[in-house]
């Protein structure tokens, strides 16, 4: 599992998203990326409504999913003038909030990663979006045009994305240095919300974080843990622990995934480095937990097993 295909073709789904109203954690962004764009906003507009599917992203901008890992080849003018247009949309959409959307995606894996080692890979892919089915040996991903595709041993690539839509998620043939098939899936729009308020916005947050128990709720979260968890950890009610946790998520500070009616938290980077420069704060002491997992390392995740049989997509 990735955390990110870059971010190129992250901006390549950025664009898709540039001349669409729907989806509305994206409208202060499209504001801001119009005003930045200036009398070149209307162009991209134009640009993002030729597209009538996300599957003809990777076949216009081919660079921005292979990383153009190939010396050997010499992309067209055109190719060429794609690429170039991406990357100015790249600098003025994606590059400012990258650090913030990077550790947004890392945290998507890692949470992921959890729910693939407590819960096997099935459940996984039964998880990661409404549209994909696992039906072994089988994966069903009911988007975009109907065919049956072999991976033949090649694994299947999984990868979070920022700027994919809640109701969109998109199967790609190749992508990478070695051309791996790849299932690319949004992050919940819950993680997107705070990403694009006003600085009073955060300055209020963070002002909020005063107080020894989200102190102790970013302590406890070093190790990312469920709400239950954290109230646990805490010895506070798990409202109590969902209101510490939606505070420390407002403030960049947590990440939130959700699998099914569990929300798994973990700290950004930036939470990470404000808990390295503060004195140490000791949580109170875990009641028993019943069902107590013991920490597991998270390591990068491929689905070999799922290699020798079929992906499916149907409309």
């Amino acid at each position: 599992m990735l955390a990110t295909l870059g971010p190129m073709a992250e901006t390549a789904f950025a664009l898709y998203l540039f001349g669409r109203n729907g989806d509305i954690a994206f409208h202060q962004w499209r504001r801001s990326v119009r005003a930045g764009l200036g009398k070149d906003a209307a162009r991209y507009t134009a640009l993002s409504q030729q597209f009538r599917t996300l599957y003809e992203l990777p076949v216009a901008f081919a660079d921005a999913f292979t990383q153009g890992t190939d010396p050997t080849h010499e992309a067209s003018a055109d190719v060429r003038r794609s690429t170039e247009l991406l990357a100015d949309l790249c600098q003025v959409a994606v590059l400012p909030h990258w650090p913030m959307i990077r550790s947004n995606l890392d945290g998507a894996r890692e949470a992921w990663g959890r729910v693939a080692i407590a819960h096997g890979v099935e459940r996984l892919l039964s998880s990661v979006h409404p549209k994909v089915r696992w039906r072994s040996p089988v994966l069903e991903i009911r988007h975009g045009r109907k065919r049956d595709i072999h991976l033949d041993g090649r694994g299947l690539l999984l990868c979070p994305s920022f700027f994919l839509s809640e109701q969109s998620c998109a199967f790609l043939d190749a992508v990478g240095e070695n051309g791996v098939p790849a299932l690319v899936f949004p992050v919940k729009a819950a993680a997107k919300g705070d990403f694009w308020g006003p600085a009073e916005h955060d300055e209020q947050a963070l002002g909020a974080l005063v107080g020894h128990t989200r102190a102790a709720a970013l302590e406890a979260l070093a190790d990312g843990c469920s709400t239950g968890e954290l109230a646990d950890r805490l010895g506070i009610s798990l409202a109590g622990a969902s209101k510490h946790a939606a505070v420390l998520r407002r403030s960049g500070l947590v990440t939130t995934s959700r699998n099914r009616n569990t929300a798994l938290h973990a700290l950004t980077p930036l939470g990470k480095a404000l808990l390295r420069s503060c004195e140490p704060f000791v949580a109170p002491a875990p009641r028993a937990l019943a069902n107590g997992v013991p920490q597991q390392r998270v390591r990068p995740l491929r689905l070999g097993g799922v290699g020798a049989d079929v992906a499916r997509q149907a409309v």
